[in-house]
């Protein structure tokens, strides 16, 4: 039986280059590119994503929408690693972690949409507080993310990296006009019926994300231990996200965003002062980890064992 074939569409950006970097050396799979003088022909893109078993859009929202639209072989499955289908429809949510079964739910879908990076963070530690009841829907939620330059793809890297890097500033927060494209998939996958509120932030460092979340336990009328229970049995075997102790989170006086880099794995953590009844929220991963390009290889290696 031959291995399957395995188009990567958009291999030059900050995620498909990642992925490809992932899948080097594996011999279960043929990884399939395009040379750069077909990269813009639509037809050798369409051949190409016929004639594989699963193609990985690595593209632009609007390329990845032609893209999913070109296939018309019943037997192509896609993963989308844009945000051009995370709320739609008829498409898989590649979060296997998300809730009972996703794992299962990706593994049989034709059709996975790779999560956001930002939202993977706040999905991991406001889902299974929605599922158990512990955060009602209309709850004021508030997510602040501090993400390396590599987050804003190819243009972030080259603010940095390029020969203007002197000039890059050292943080920066953007999306001040609430209006992120993130904010539709978090509301939409934890189950939120009010808008959450979201503030991004790039530094002066490659890759790796902390996503914070602020929680007045009085008012929700919970306390750290419950909140930690909840997240810490909803994780409970999983091999990519690990909730940290209490005991450890209690005497943690800092985070550091690229702890996890090269790694598909996430961290989550309660921080919490009693007195006061506030907690905080904590995510820690790798933005092209499995916040891109580790999710996507993880969601591939669960449609390939199907």
């Amino acid at each position: 039986m031959s291995a399957p074939i395995v188009f990567i569409d958009g291999d030059q950006g900050t995620t498909g280059l990642q992925i490809h970097e992932r899948l080097q050396g594996r011999t279960d799979i043929r990884v399939v590119t395009l040379a750069a003088a077909e990269r813009k022909n639509a037809e050798r893109r369409a051949a190409a994503i016929n004639d594989c078993d699963i193609a990985i859009l690595c593209l632009p929202d609007a390329a990845a929408r032609e893209a999913a639209q070109s296939v018309v072989n019943p037997a192509v499955r896609v993963i989308d690693a844009s945000s051009a289908h995370r709320t739609v429809p008829g498409w898989v949510y590649g979060f296997p972690e998300m809730t009972q079964g996703q794992g299962e739910r990706v593994a049989a879908a034709r059709r996975v949409t790779n999560p956001g990076c930002y939202p993977t963070g706040a999905i991991g530690l406001l889902r299974p507080l929605r599922e158990a009841g512990l955060l009602p829907g209309d709850y004021p939620v508030t997510v602040h993310a501090v993400s390396g330059y590599s987050g804003g793809g190819r243009a972030g890297v080259d603010q940095y990296e390029g020969p203007d890097a002197a000039t890059a500033p050292a943080f920066q927060v953007y999306g001040l006009g609430l209006a992120h494209k993130h904010v539709p998939e978090m509301q939409a996958h934890i189950g939120l019926s009010r808008r959450p509120f979201f503030m991004p932030a790039y530094g002066a460092y490659r890759q790796g994300i902390v996503l914070t979340v602020p929680l007045d336990l009085k008012s929700l009328g919970a306390n750290a231990e419950t909140l930690h229970t909840c997240l810490a049995r909803h994780y409970a075997g999983s091999r990519h996200v690990q909730v940290l102790p209490l005991g450890q989170t209690s005497v943690m006086g800092s985070l550091d965003p690229e702890v996890l880099n090269g790694t598909n794995d996430m961290w989550l953590g309660v921080f919490h002062n009693a007195e006061h009844g506030q907690a905080v929220l904590a995510a820690v991963f790798d933005n092209l980890g499995k916040g891109a390009s580790g999710a996507a290889v993880q969601n591939l290696d669960l449609m390939l064992a199907a």
